[in-house]
């Protein structure tokens, strides 16, 4: 069952950053967050709510009275590794409450691991409170047990995950998201702003803006259109005025995206885009249930890049769908020839319990699959190494993330989110430098997806 391990896999958030200070007799909770960034918020919301209530917050199984495993159910690999997760916390703890995506099929759990506690879907935050209640009694200490105002994160102090929506309105047939988490349900404007502008008076420097599809943002509401922008320009252009980088995830290409490429090209929002393509020939994605207008998305592109020439553009792509031919895959390497994308993730298509993409006929051979991620990651490599070698000499703004023990900053340019793209390293001259810092390098070295640089002034 398992194809695509998770070096193959997009939707994986960074590793939750667990910690906390534990006073006697206080009741603890451990969690394990798997899957995508909009899991990690999940949790994050949990983890909030139960230290508010007193809870500490284990980093590890022995120290943890329960544990709850927030699932994945993104692929069958993902729903394999949730399963073992719950195994080990099972074997580790014995206390296991499970919440997530693979929450919404309670009997798939239950019937590999009967001694769960509880079993609660995604974002159904009263009912994980709720489990937790029933095993682990509170016992708060209101004079001592704080809530930071920022809340409980999972990720480093200098950036965080901003989520605006929860579910999807999309049919495509290889995703069972919209089963699991609904359809669109876009959050007020001013709840989203709100809690922007505490996560940065809180020291957030960056915030990434997350959902199932961004670009839909508010189209879910009655009351239509803010003035003449759209209901996402509209949060863009008020996020980009807090002072912070916003970087922006899962946007779908419609025609309005247009609008917010001059806020890029202006400085108010960085000059990035996630857009999830999948692929290139019309047939495919036609077979996808995806807008099949491959040569009007490289107009688009053009035009993007026309309006901000220093735009980045990610994106994530499928080999392997059913019935994908070699001429279909060739049209897809051709594509990327003239698309140019900066950022590129792939992963070999997998059959996911009640996706309608597992009754099409011709199923691609796992050998098939395999050898045209390596070609098509070739590619991608080729075209990224390019990309990079001609940034050398170049000056540019980082935000430092790391500083080893041998002084060696690690950092992302404006072009690199967290964990699914690249780092920008300075060996030398960078112990002093601290996570969240902004500084600016120039660039004196590239590789395939890394680039080098030495600290300098503009």
């Amino acid at each position: 069952m398992v194809q695509n391990p998770p070096n193959l896999r997009p939707d994986l958030a960074p590793r939750a950053q667990l910690g906390d200070t534990r006073r006697e007799g206080q009741p603890s909770i451990g969690m394990v967050s798997l899957g995508c960034p909009k899991a990690l918020v999940d949790s994050e919301r949990i983890l909030t709510r139960l230290r508010a209530e007193g809870y500490g917050i284990s980093p590890d199984y022995s120290g943890a009275d329960a544990v709850i495993v927030n699932t994945c159910g993104f692929l069958d690999s993902a729903k394999a590794e949730s399963l073992e997760a719950i195994g080990e916390a099972l074997a580790e703890n014995g206390k296991v409450i499970v919440t997530g995506c693979l929450g919404a099929d309670p009997e798939y759990i239950t019937g590999v691991h009967p001694k769960v506690m509880a079993v609660t879907g995604p974002h159904q935050y009263e009912q994980v409170l709720d489990a937790v209640h029933d095993v682990v009694p509170p016992s708060p200490d209101p004079f001592i047990d704080l809530l930071p105002a920022r809340g409980i994160s999972l990720t480093p102090r200098h950036f965080s995950y901003l989520k605006i929506s929860e579910g999807c309105n999309h049919k495509c047939k290889f995703c069972i998201i919209p089963d699991m988490r609904g359809k669109l349900v876009s959050r007020p404007h001013k709840a989203v702003l709100r809690e922007a502008e505490k996560l940065v008076e809180a020291g957030v420097q960056e915030l990434l803006v997350i959902s199932q599809d961004t670009s839909a943002y508010g189209v879910d509401w009655k009351d239509g259109e803010r003035g003449a922008e759209k209901h996402i320009t509209a949060l863009a252009r008020d996020l980009g005025s807090l002072g912070a980088w916003v970087r922006l995830h899962y946007i779908y290409p419609y025609p309005h995206v247009r609008e917010l490429i001059p806020l890029m090209a202006e400085g108010l929002i960085l000059p990035y885009l996630d857009v999830p393509f999948q692929h290139a020939h019309p047939d495919t994605l036609k077979r996808m249930a995806r807008p099949a207008a491959a040569e009007r998305t490289l107009d688009r592109i053009a035009e993007w890049r026309g309006i901000c020439p220093d735009i980045t553009l990610r994106s994530t792509f499928i080999v392997g769908y059913p019935g994908e031919t070699e001429d279909e895959f060739q049209t897809l390497l051709d594509w990327m020839d003239e698309a140019q994308l900066d950022r590129v993730g792939c992963f070999q298509y997998e059959n996911v319990a009640g996706a309608r993409s597992n009754d099409l006929p011709d199923h691609v051979p796992e050998e098939i699959k395999q050898d045209r991620w390596d070609r098509f990651m070739e590619k991608a490599q080729a075209i990224s190494e390019a990309k990079l070698e001609a940034k050398v000499g170049q000056v540019m703004d980082v935000i430092v993330d790391d500083v080893d023990e041998d002084g060696i900053a690690t950092c992302r340019t404006k072009a690199d989110a967290p964990e699914i793209d690249g780092n920008l390293f300075i060996d030398e001259d960078a112990a002093h430098l601290k996570p969240g810092q902004i500084v600016s390098v120039l660039v004196d070295e590239a590789g395939e997806y890394d680039l080098w640089g030495k600290l300098t002034t503009k």
